[in-house]
């Protein structure tokens, strides 16, 4: 499909639905604990992702091969892309679904400051103004939940670390090596070393099992198939076909969207502090994502 410079209606209803699917799975997540160890739970998705994505890379006509020149580059992806998740499913492990999310959707601040030393992707004034609405709000959702204690710090600290492993893994992915293989490649790589990694470092999180039930590991095998093979490849192809700004200015309604999830299916509570968070996040994510104007 030909690239399309604004988003139609069809682009915005398959973009709406991959960020409810997003959010939702943070909800899956939290559920699947009760019957997996996190770090046992996020190793299992991966390796059965891997059946899925190349499968998918199959289907196209593109099935995965080993290219040399992206080795390093894609062992490091899919060591950064673990370290997130670990780090994501044990805050969503420890503290509340809504608090995870706002912190964890801090991502772009880290992203745009390694990409403005990294990448020669610039600062700007608009960008620097949504870098201190979303620090502020970050600051302000670990600050207030450890004092009110409403909140784990460690969990909160964690779903810090998942959003800088997150920071970390796109930034390698917009490296010239790992930009050529594309972005069903770059995924099959994330899944495909991350799976053993956390795998092996599972058994220093405690027990590998809890109260596994037959739900559990249907919500892992969706959690597989359709939010990482089917979720991710979708927000890949409408980064591919819609402007990525436009795409990217839309994740600023996954923490709001999982502060009302949790809210209605845990029953967390939605206090002013966690709330003012999520609004300076979200407000953060648009100003960062916001185009440009081309210089004359």
């Amino acid at each position: 499909m030909n690239r399309k410079d604004r988003l139609d209606a069809f682009g915005g209803s398959v973009l709406l639905g991959v960020t409810l699917l997003l959010a939702f799975n943070q909800i899956i997540v939290k559920l699947v604990t009760q019957g997996l160890q996190p770090v046992f739970l996020a190793g299992l998705r991966s390796v059965l992702a891997v059946v899925f994505v190349w499968g998918w890379l199959y289907l196209r006509g593109r099935p995965p091969r080993l290219n040399p020149v992206v080795i390093g580059p894609g062992l490091l992806m899919g060591t950064l892309f673990a370290a997130e998740f670990l780090c994501l499913f044990l805050a969503l492990d420890l503290t509340t679904v809504g608090r995870t999310s706002v912190i964890f959707y801090s991502m772009p601040v880290w992203f745009a400051i390694m990409a403005h030393f990294g990448l020669g992707e610039r600062i700007t004034p608009l960008r620097a103004l949504g870098l201190c609405l979303a620090f502020a709000g970050t600051a302000w959702a670990i600050l207030t939940g450890s004092q009110s204690g409403e909140g784990s710090l460690a969990g909160d600290i964690f779903a810090l670390g998942g959003a800088l492993g997150w920071a970390a893994t796109a930034f390698i992915a917009r490296r010239p090596e790992m930009r050529a293989e594309g972005p069903e490649l770059q995924l099959f790589w994330m899944v495909l070393v991350s799976g053993p990694l956390l795998l092996l470092a599972a058994p220093f999180f405690g027990p590998l099992v809890r109260d596994l039930q037959p739900v559990h590991l249907a919500l892992l095998v969706f959690q597989s198939s359709v939010v990482v093979a089917g979720g991710f490849i979708a927000w890949l192809w409408l980064m591919s076909v819609y402007p990525a700004s436009t795409v990217a200015s839309f994740s600023f309604l996954t923490p709001i969207l999982a502060l009302g999830l949790g809210a209605v299916i845990f029953g967390e509570s939605v206090t002013w502090p966690i709330l003012g968070a999520a609004i300076l996040v979200a407000a953060g994510i648009v100003l960062i994502n916001r185009p440009t104007a081309p210089r004359a």
